[in-house]
């Protein structure tokens, strides 16, 4: 065939490059088309039983928002502690892949860690939406995702119980020899300054805790707040209640997602999953502040159940402790340095307001209305 035969008038080359071009330009966006209705399912083990108030419920919310915000392109399948991996596993769940997403708390994996306390909370921190604000607008979120990079885990904040109760025990406290012996389930930093102060610390899953303390395994256990102690009958086996918590003034929940898993998704699914994240903090807190409040009269009403503050000598002591442990989690690693000096920094400024704002406030309510 000759050359002359072979060749494409100039007018006809460029309507046929034109064409091949257009013909490209579809090739390429052929896969974003393709991957915008996709459906996908990602797998959710949280580190809780399944529909427990507060904490297992709000995980089954963040998996149906996910959903139904996406129109069902992306769809989360909620695995209950122990069903898919047990409850302590499920950072490590995510971080491997096995799982896509994880609903838990930062200080389950702090051998991860140790700063990774703080992103839960830590003896005498912060209030809940101080934490909140320390996240979103403090620096701190920088410093998780840090924290959580070499794991290959994204972090997004997912709510608070607000300040929890101390625990349940068998015999009253009225001084720190009183805690020496106690076989004490307590989870986090907390249990750490128990430790200091003579209690035998045992960490148990959400899940053991009745068992433990109706065997006699433990004889005192701190899980959550009213709310949950009610749903769980811890009432049922001891009846000293203390309140509130030293160790946990304003605990956060997280959602954890794969890094590989989220950035395979198109940009607005992963909006929708950050998004989803942050209104279950709006309404894990609001949930957990009306349902603690209209459990607190009935278990008090439970036979025998006794109402008890920390005595101020042993508040003296946990706060000494305390600050021990802080300082010395701060010296764990460079980024724990940098966590710790952030979080002091704004709990002192946090703790200003505090106090001429929220707790002000307060004592003015229960002096004018005697509530």
């Amino acid at each position: 065939m000759s050359e002359r035969s072979t060749s494409i008038p100039s007018m006809d080359r460029r309507r046929v490059l034109g064409l091949a071009g257009a013909g490209a330009a579809a090739t390429l966006t052929a896969p974003a088309v393709v991957r915008a209705q996709e459906r996908i399912t990602w797998t959710m083990p949280i580190a809780w039983p399944k529909n427990t108030p507060g904490v297992g419920v709000n995980a089954q919310r963040v998996a149906d928002m996910i959903g139904e915000m996406s129109g069902g392109r992306l769809t989360v399948n909620l695995f209950g502690a122990g069903e898919l991996v047990p409850p302590f596993e499920v950072f490590d769940a995510v971080s491997q892949g096995t799982a896509q997403i994880g609903h838990g708390t930062a200080y389950f994996w702090q051998g991860k860690n140790p700063a990774f306390h703080f992103f839960t909370g830590v003896p005498f921190g912060l209030t809940a939406q101080e934490h909140a604000g320390w996240l979103y607008f403090g620096g701190a979120q920088e410093l998780w995702n840090r924290a959580y990079e070499p794991f290959g885990v994204i972090p997004f904040y997912a709510g608070s119980s607000g300040p929890q109760a101390g625990g349940w025990f068998g015999k009253e406290i009225n001084s720190l020899d009183d805690l020496k012996g106690f076989k004490m389930r307590i989870a986090g930093l907390g249990g750490e300054v128990m430790r200091r102060l003579g209690v035998n610390v045992v960490l148990l899953p959400p899940g053991e805790i009745f068992a433990a303390l109706q065997g006699g395994t433990i004889d005192a256990a701190e899980w959550i707040g009213p709310w949950n102690d009610l749903a769980f009958g811890l009432y049922k086996v001891v009846k000293y209640y203390y309140m509130p918590a030293f160790h946990e003034t304003g605990p956060a929940l997280e959602v954890i997602v794969n890094k590989a898993a989220y950035e395979a998704l198109p940009d607005d699914l992963k909006a929708i999953v950050r998004r989803a994240a942050m209104a279950a903090a709006d309404q894990t807190f609001a949930d957990f502040t009306y349902h603690n409040a209209e459990s607190f009269g009935p278990i008090l009403e439970q036979a025998g159940v006794q109402l008890r503050t920390w005595p101020d000598d042993v508040v003296m002591a946990l706060a000494k402790e305390s600050e021990k442990v802080l300082a010395e989690l701060g010296n764990a690693n460079a980024l724990a340095k940098e966590i710790y000096d952030s979080f002091v920094a704004y709990r002192r400024k946090a703790a200003a307001y505090a106090k001429a704002s929220d707790q002000r406030m307060l004592e003015m309510r229960s002096m004018a209305l005697g509530v």
